[in-house]
């Protein structure tokens, strides 16, 4: 098992604060739109981030240990699927989240808040094909489970690696400063 716990750590438990840190760097370059001011979008999606991040951790960790004792093939599959799933309704209860937030009256603030949402759905996507590879997977021979397991885990790297919001196009100062000063964003 302690070679599934090792396949597990390239999931990147951290990667929600990294997205954070990485939307709170780039999130420069919203749009117009009759939406709400930079400091309280920052708010607004901080505040929602915050728990995704958190919960995602928290799966992450706890599927972990338990991946490092010894389970069964059944026993492993059953903590996956609900890492996956757990991870899957936290994506969306933070890409809802996002939605509700609206729009930052900034420059380009309908493109990056469609950034921001069109990430969360890919990272939730991504969440919910991983949960049915596994979900789809023999438990026997325990070999090939565990080998299995490993693909379902490199596609989910994948997608989540390609999920990431391309902050190339978003470059608002008045973001910047915003998610530099609100304290939900620390």
């Amino acid at each position: 098992m302690s070679d599934l716990g090792r396949t597990l750590l390239p999931m990147r438990p951290a990667r929600p604060l990294a997205l954070l840190l990485l939307l709170t760097l780039v999130l420069p370059a919203a749009g117009c739109s009759g939406g709400h001011g930079a400091r309280a979008w920052a708010t607004s999606v901080c505040t929602t981030l915050s728990p995704w991040r958190t919960e995602i951790g928290a799966l992450t960790s706890r599927t972990q240990q338990q991946m490092s004792a010894a389970t069964t093939p059944g026993q492993a599959k059953e903590n996956l699927m609900r890492l996956f799933g757990g991870a899957h309704d936290a994506s969306e209860r933070a890409r809802a989240g996002v939605v509700k937030a609206g729009v930052p009256d900034v420059d380009n603030g309908q493109q990056i808040a469609e950034g921001f949402t069109g990430s969360l759905a890919a990272m939730r996507d991504a969440y919910g094909r991983a949960r049915s590879g596994i979900e789809g997977l023999a438990t026997t021979p325990a070999k090939v489970f565990y080998e299995q397991v490993g693909q379902v885990v490199d596609q989910l790297n994948a997608d989540y690696e390609a999920s990431s919001l391309d902050t190339s196009k978003l470059n608002s100062e008045e973001l910047q400063a915003a998610f530099d000063q609100v304290p939900e964003c620390r």
